[in-house]
């Protein structure tokens, strides 16, 4: 077995369980999860929607990205009037199953240009950046445990550290390979004796070494291979004791210059990342759902790199085995000067908030209007609907 459970980790897990008073490594699980899994896939560095999906029917796009026309000339078509960018290839299949949703011209309530402030605000779920100091999934894992329907899902991170959507004061954990040295057989024995006359520590350490167990010989020294990511995900989240709630990040979207090759390299990863995670949910897919977002979308027209700056609508991706998928949901803005958001972006039409938590209301069939009040408080925006065949 490669994965570690190093200094790093343990260092890591003290820092994220401070808050809760406990200094155990951060990769013991909370209690017991449903057959309903959550996958948050949230891609840092503000992701071009109009790459991603391609208004290939608005005669604006031509005017605004002539040169990548070309890209989308036999990609996977969403309708009439989109196509899928086409390193998304299984994505795309997906979406011709009817397992993937598109959610386009959809944005936060954020509207200023920094990735730290966008991305705050995505995580935290507040009104502004930095009002809130927890995240929407760790209100989302509490929520579930508020509902009556038994024990509250497990909330795991597949990262180095805790990142801010799952903070709160709900249990969660993370994990994530290392290259440092492996601890020995006896270092865990003598850690395991250590907390064994602490029942709240003996089980937290109990679980940590069930998540390790978990992750297996997952051959991996980082996070960097996409593909190998996708499959490290399923593999904590499948079975009655794995993770119902999980968050990967993928960093990388920044794309100032050469936007085409750029943006295609991430979307391989992202896809390989994607599909690996399908196919190792095998038979749970069906009870699975991922949801992919972004902080903020990029400029309509291309600089003079020929890439993007940080701009205001995006698009974001919803897949599952239960979805109701092959279609995008929009209130398409346009793409001349006048319809562009401050002259130079694609215009916000659809609340990423009214997304996020309408999506997980669907999933676990909570009432929508409470599951947005609390995920996302102080929106009184209709949470959006049809993400789930019924």
């Amino acid at each position: 077995m490669l994965t570690r459970l190093d200094r790093r980790t343990l260092l890591a897990g003290s820092l994220a369980l401070g808050a809760s008073g406990l200094a155990l490594p951060n990769i013991a699980l909370a209690q017991t999860t449903g057959p309903k899994k959550l996958l948050f896939v949230l891609l840092r560095g503000a992701a071009d929607g109009l790459s991603m999906l391609a208004p290939v029917g608005d005669p604006g796009f031509e005017a605004l990205r002539g040169a990548a026309l070309a890209d989308y000339a036999n990609a996977p078509k969403i309708g009439s009037f989109f196509a899928l960018h086409p390193a998304l290839a299984e994505v795309g299949k997906a979406a011709a199953a009817g397992e993937a949703l598109f959610i386009h011209g959809a944005a936060t309530a954020y509207r200023e240009r920094s990735h730290f402030d966008g991305q705050n605000l995505l995580e935290t779920g507040g009104t502004a950046p930095y009002a809130s100091k927890d995240g929407w999934l760790n209100r989302l894992t509490a929520l579930l445990g508020e509902s009556g329907r038994g024990e509250p899902p497990r909330a795991l991170a597949i990262a180095p550290a805790v990142p801010l959507a799952l903070r709160g004061a709900a249990p969660v954990s993370s994990y994530a390979p290392s290259a440092l040295p492996a601890a020995t057989n006896d270092f865990l024995t003598r850690v395991g004796a250590l907390y064994e006359a602490d029942s709240e520590l003996a089980g937290l350490w109990s679980r940590a070494l069930e998540t390790r167990a978990m992750a297996g010989d997952d051959n991996l020294n980082n996070l960097r291979d996409a593909a190998a990511n996708g499959s490290l995900v399923a593999s904590l989240m499948q079975g009655t004791r794995g993770a119902g709630i999980a968050m990967i990040e993928v960093d990388g979207w920044d794309t100032h210059a050469n936007q085409r090759g750029a943006f295609a390299r991430q979307a391989r990863g992202l896809d390989a990342l994607l599909a690996a995670f399908r196919t190792g949910m095998g038979a749970e897919w069906r009870d699975t759902m991922v949801l992919v977002a972004t902080e903020f979308g990029r400029t309509a027209k291309l600089n003079g790199t020929n890439g993007t700056d940080h701009g205001t609508a995006s698009a974001a991706m919803v897949l599952g085995g239960s979805v109701k998928g092959g279609t995008v949901q929009a209130d398409w803005p346009g793409l001349t000067q006048s319809q562009l958001y401050e002259g130079r972006d694609l215009a916000p039409t659809i609340a990423l908030e009214t997304v996020l938590a309408g999506a997980v209301a669907e999933h676990w069939r909570l009432d929508p209007a409470l599951t947005l009040a609390r995920l996302f408080p102080g929106r009184t925006a209709k949470p959006l609907g049809g993400f789930v065949r019924a």
